[in-house]
């Protein structure tokens, strides 16, 4: 197959996954698919940027057969062990046996857990220099954006920064660079990927941006290990990367619930309406069939949320009970929220997730609503109007 350079003599050879819908087991939905790009540096010695996912290896090789021959392949940089961009090691391992991998001391580490190998390793820290040739590359490490092994490397002569998993997305497309697609799609793509993957390591990230910036590094090109590249305006996703990373959102209101037998549902519906009569944008999701993916990405923009469960034996329904636990996990800064829902006897769910709350660290500013069993006329407006009083204080916030 023909494979097109990005720059002279560097060469994308990873691949396209059209049929992911799953990403991370099954807590990230892909509807776009997701690529695993690698990169083949053609110079005295031949160097690969990161491998793809196991299942793809043989197609990896192939690319890399269209450039050179696989054993040719001096040196390998692997930026990240997750197996996403590590599982065709051992397979291309055994096409170039004498490639000497680089990386951090804990992508070393990772490797040999993975894979159970003693490859040819030499560990690399931020600052750390390696010749090519004519090219020379700087390594930087990325710790905890998103695993402990992550780094970037920089392509000093080309100034092309291979950033693995920061600035990517997960958007399957035979197209490479973002002014080959619209923009409104990348950008949506990069947020839920940052929503759903880096929100909570966002103070690392803002410190790993001002270090980038310190380090006055030209920028040509932003090369990524998902998704699509950026060499129109790799200072755009720069630039949203540091508003995520502060925690910036919008006066927008996310209404998050499960319902048993429907009163729930009612009080949801209701309570956006009174949010609605205060003229401020509001999201309304079923967390027992929506996509959570989409929830977290809609979360992600917005100032407030609500959230609200039927009562289920002695606490919160299931489906809003692993919906929490996963947004505890995205340690969301600088937001409100508030909670309802319907019980039977024991009302215990809405002082559960009331708890879930200050866990997250998401402040209440309202009391909560509980109504028992199912909302009459009068319940209905006390909903509208709990809507409506959470409507406001997102507004002045």
């Amino acid at each position: 197959m023909a494979v097109n350079p990005i720059a002279p003599g560097i060469y994308p050879v990873g691949v396209i996954d059209w049929n992911a819908r799953h990403f991370h087991g099954h807590t990230y939905s892909t509807k776009r698919g997701t690529t695993y790009n690698a990169y083949l540096i053609v110079d005295k010695k031949i160097t690969l940027i990161d491998t793809v996912y196991g299942p793809f290896s043989d197609e990896l090789l192939a690319n890399i057969r269209a450039i050179v021959p696989p054993e040719k392949i001096d040196t390998i940089i692997v930026n990240h062990v997750e197996t996403d961009h590590s599982g065709a090691l051992p397979e291309l391992m055994k096409h170039c046996p004498r490639a000497k991998l680089h990386g951090t001391a804990k992508c070393q580490q990772g490797l040999e857990k993975y894979y159970h190998e003693k490859w040819d390793f030499q560990v690399v820290k931020t600052g750390d220099k390696l010749n090519l040739g004519a090219r020379n590359l700087t390594f930087i490490e990325a710790t905890m954006i998103h695993w402990p092994d992550s780094m970037f490397t920089y392509l000093v002569e080309e100034q092309i920064l291979f950033s693995n998993d920061a600035f990517g997305q997960h958007y399957a497309t035979s197209e490479r660079f973002d002014d080959e697609v619209p923009n409104e799609v990348l950008m949506e793509e990069a947020a839920k990927y940052y929503a759903n993957i880096l929100w909570p390591f966002s103070s690392l990230i803002a410190r790993k941006l001002d270090e980038i910036r310190s380090l006055n590094l030209p920028l040509k090109m932003i090369a990524t290990a998902h998704g699509i590249s950026w060499r129109k305006d790799p200072g755009q996703i720069l630039e949203a990367y540091g508003r995520w990373a502060a925690n910036e959102c919008q006066p927008k209101v996310v209404v998050t619930y499960e319902t048993m037998w429907g009163s729930t549902e009612k009080m949801a519906r209701k309570i956006v309406e009174g949010i609605t009569a205060e003229g401020v944008s509001v999201k309304l999701f079923d967390a027992a069939v929506s996509d959570r993916t989409e929830i977290i990405y809609e979360m992600f923009t917005s100032k407030g949320y609500l959230i609200g469960s039927s009562n289920h034996d002695s606490g919160i329904l299931p489906s809003m009970t692993s919906f929490l636990d996963f947004v505890k996990g995205l340690k969301p800064q600088n937001r409100f929220g508030g909670v309802f829902g319907s019980y039977g006897w024991s009302g215990l769910a809405v002082k559960q997730m009331e708890l879930i709350l200050k866990e997250c660290g998401i402040e209440q500013k309202q009391p909560s609503l509980a109504i028992q069993y199912a909302p009459d006329a009068e319940g209905l407006q006390r909903c509208f109007e709990f809507g409506r009083e959470f409507a406001r204080i997102v507004k002045a916030a």
